[in-house]
């Protein structure tokens, strides 16, 4: 009776002992005798002790980081990269039985995918289309972890490093850029004013008041400053009859009639006879004394 007793115990204990509890979010992997048993779970399952072994395998989703890689472009830029990768274990036999540790095979993988893509871009490239970079990581990491059972959702470039001198080279580019762009904003801006000055002028010739207004209303904005000074515009246009006048009156008066210097026939650097210097100063005396009487 002991016997049987003890016997039964033992049974209880080994059943008791043969008993796991697996999460929802977890599946096991049984094997009996070395063999793939099955996968099992959720919840209360039987796996007999010392015979049958299994291995937990969660589903949910990993966020696995990509430690930075050296990578040289297609440019010749050596840039530094880090990345995050996005999966979860979708056959758990598969990530068990195909794979010894499918975390460090994917974050290996997801490592060499990462330098061969972002070698065969330019760093424009890089910067500007990085959701097409991400899709063709994503497409080329999942392809390659489908026999392993592992699905991988998402794969996003965080950081870029870049070298301080290619940080400068930018920085002078995107200011060069800013500048351009302001130049020709601003010329854009003088040829909208210059014809919108054009098409004023046009309506203002057709109608001779309306240029008169135009000068009240600017005597009006300059007396409403309280200034002591009044500024009356006058059109070119009433000085035509006085510059024309000025004209003619100089068209009309007689050419001088001062006698033409007598040229010197002595060689440079002699100096005059007295009775020559005595006859030129008389002659020009009786010239300047005719000049008046002319006028």
């Amino acid at each position: 009776m002991e016997v049987l007793t003890a016997g039964l115990a033992v049974v209880v204990l080994y059943l008791f002992g043969s008993l796991r509890i697996i999460r929802q979010y977890e599946r096991a992997v049984t094997f009996f005798l070395g063999r793939f048993w099955g996968t099992k779970g959720p919840g209360l399952i039987f796996i007999p002790a010392i015979l049958a072994h299994a291995k937990r395998i969660s589903l949910r989703i990993v966020a696995l980081d990509i430690t930075p890689q050296d990578v040289i472009t297609r440019d010749n830029v050596s840039v530094k990269v880090n990345a995050v990768l996005y999966m979860r274990v979708m056959d758990p036999a598969k990530a068990v039985i195909e794979i010894q540790d499918y975390r460090y095979a994917t974050s290996q993988l997801a490592q060499t995918t990462l330098r061969s893509v972002l070698g065969e871009v330019e760093l424009d490239e890089l910067l500007a289309d990085r959701e097409k970079i991400n899709g063709i990581l994503k497409g080329i990491i999942d392809e390659r972890t489908d026999p392993w059972g592992i699905e991988v959702s998402a794969v996003e470039v965080k950081d870029l490093d870049l070298p301080k001198g290619m940080k400068r080279a930018m920085a002078r580019q995107a200011e060069a850029e800013r500048e351009r762009r302001a130049k020709v904003i601003a010329a854009q801006g003088e040829l909208q004013a210059s014809q919108a000055l054009a098409q004023a002028a046009r309506t203002l010739a057709t109608e001779p008041s309306a240029i008169q207004l135009r000068y009240l209303q600017t005597v009006m904005e300059i007396a409403a400053e309280n200034n002591s000074t009044t500024i009356f515009p006058i059109p070119m246009e009433l000085f035509t009859p006085f510059l024309q006048a000025h004209q003619q009156r100089q068209q009309v008066r007689p050419p001088s009639t001062v006698p033409a210097p007598v040229p010197s026939t002595e060689p440079p650097g002699t100096a005059l006879p007295a009775a020559d210097l005595s006859d030129l100063m008389s002659q020009l005396r009786l010239g300047a004394a005719q000049k008046p009487a002319q006028d």
